[in-house]
C-alpha cells in the first residue's frame, strides 16, 4: 500500500504519446483525431456495479499493482491517462459492464511484471486511432455520458466511429482539486 501511494504522489507520471492528426472545431465544439501505438495494458473489470460505483476501487487495484504488487515487488512509476472502457446501451445511458485499464509503464513494456492479484489481465492491445474531446472537473459517469454525446453530435450519424464502446479517461490523481484532464475517446472504425 505505502509503495502504491509514494508512487502515485513523487513518482512521475508518463503520459501515453499519440500522434496528432487533426484539431478539429465544429458548431463550437474541439476535438481531435489522434493515434496511438499498440501497448501493454493492465486491465481489471466489473460486471453488476455502476459506473460511479466501482471505478474508484478498480483504479485503486491498478495503483497497487504499479505500486509493487506484483512478482517484482517494485514500483514501476505511473501513467496516464486511466482509461475506462464503457458500454453504452441504445438510450446512452452505460451498462453495468466496464473495463479500468492503465498502460505498462515503457521501461516495462517487453515483459510486465505479473499481478499478485489474479483479477488484473495484463493486455496486448493493438495501435487505435480515437476521437477525442477534452473537459475539466471531476467526471463521473454523468459528466462522461453529456461529453460522449456532445461528442456524438458534433461528429455526426455518419462519422465512423464504434457505437458499442467508447472510453472514459482522465489523468490527474483524486486529491488534484482544479485543472483537472478528461477526455472521452471514440474508437474510429478502420476501413
Amino acid at each position: 500500500m505505502f509503495g502504491m501511494i509514494k508512487n502515485s504522489i513523487f513518482g512521475n507520471t508518463e503520459e501515453t504519446d499519440y500522434k496528432l492528426l487533426s484539431s478539429e472545431t465544429k458548431d463550437g465544439v474541439s476535438y481531435e483525431v489522434r493515434r496511438y501505438d499498440g501497448a501493454k495494458y493492465a486491465s481489471v473489470s466489473s460486471e453488476g456495479r455502476t459506473f460511479d460505483q466501482v471505478t474508484g476501487e478498480l483504479v485503486r487495484k491498478l495503483l497497487v499493482y504499479i505500486g509493487g504488487s506484483n512478482d517484482q515487488g517494485g514500483a514501476m512509476g505511473t501513467t496516464a491517462p486511466v482509461i475506462i472502457t464503457v458500454y453504452p446501451r441504445d438510450d446512452g445511458v452505460m451498462s453495468r459492464r466496464l473495463v479500468v485499464s492503465l498502460r505498462i509503464p515503457t521501461n516495462y513494456q517487453v515483459s510486465p511484471p505479473v499481478p499478485i492479484d489474479s483479477a488484473i489481465r495484463i493486455e496486448d492491445r493493438p495501435g487505435m486511432t480515437v476521437y477525442s474531446l477534452q473537459f475539466g472537473g471531476f467526471a463521473g459517469e454523468t459528466e462522461y455520458r453529456a461529453e460522449a454525446s456532445r461528442l456524438t453530435k458534433t461528429l455526426g450519424e455518419t462519422a465512423p466511429f464504434q457505437r458499442k464502446q467508447y472510453f472514459c479517461c482522465t489523468y490527474d490523481p483524486p486529491m488534484k482539486p482544479y485543472g483537472r484532464r478528461n477526455e472521452v475517446w471514440f474508437l474510429q472504425e478502420e476501413p
